[in-house]
């Protein structure tokens, strides 16, 4: 009897151990929130020309966006306008260098104007993400996508004041990376953009 006892109670604790080494198994194998969140990340950023732009800029808000293509898209114009705002400010700073020729002068005041238009632009954007002012879901991804376009577009013009050999040097080459940066990051918000106004569109 006794030994019947022990027998069934050595049993039961076996299947204990089993059970718990199954869902320790399944609980490892499942990925954490977390980790989903930032492989939908990394995923969505694979379709920009900037990946690793994309996915270095976005992943610390992968809590607050999830698996959401419209509040990665959201994000992603968030940080073009302010990366656009700290450019403007940097350059209005280089502006006020007392060495500058002329000509880098003038340049700087365009750049400086242009980027104004593109806050404008990714500003409004950012509106219409939230409020489409009863406009069909067409239309207002129409209007977003012409004005980051036309954001994009202001950093070539900025950089298209640089043009010609006389304006080589250092002030070239510093607004030069200052524009990479946000044509980049515009470019990055773009595309999310459209890969959300697509996902829209075509879903079911």
């Amino acid at each position: 009897m006794e030994g019947s006892y022990f027998f069934n109670a050595l049993a039961a604790l076996f299947i204990l151990l089993q059970l718990t080494t199954h869902m320790n198994t399944c609980s490892a194998a499942r990925p954490s929130p977390n980790e989903a969140y930032a492989e939908f990340i990394k995923t969505s950023c694979r379709t920009t020309t900037y990946p690793q732009l994309c996915t270095s800029s976005l992943l610390s808000y992968a809590s607050k966006i999830q698996t959401s293509p419209k509040i990665l898209a959201d994000t992603a114009l968030s940080i073009a306008l302010a990366t656009a705002h700290s450019t403007s400010t940097a350059i209005t700073k280089l502006s006020k260098t007392q060495s500058l020729k002329p000509g880098e002068a003038a340049a700087i005041r365009d750049c400086v104007e242009v980027l104004g238009d593109s806050e404008d632009e990714l500003q409004m954007s950012i509106q219409e993400m939230e409020h489409p002012e009863g406009k069909s879901f067409g239309l207002q991804m129409s209007d977003i996508q012409t004005w980051v376009s036309a954001a994009l577009t202001n950093d070539d013009t900025c950089m298209d004041s640089f043009a010609g050999n006389a304006m080589n040097g250092n002030v070239k080459t510093i607004v030069r990376g200052y524009i990479l940066h946000v044509a980049q990051m515009t470019s990055v918000a773009l595309a999310l953009i459209n890969n959300y106004a697509l996902g829209q569109t075509t879903s079911p």
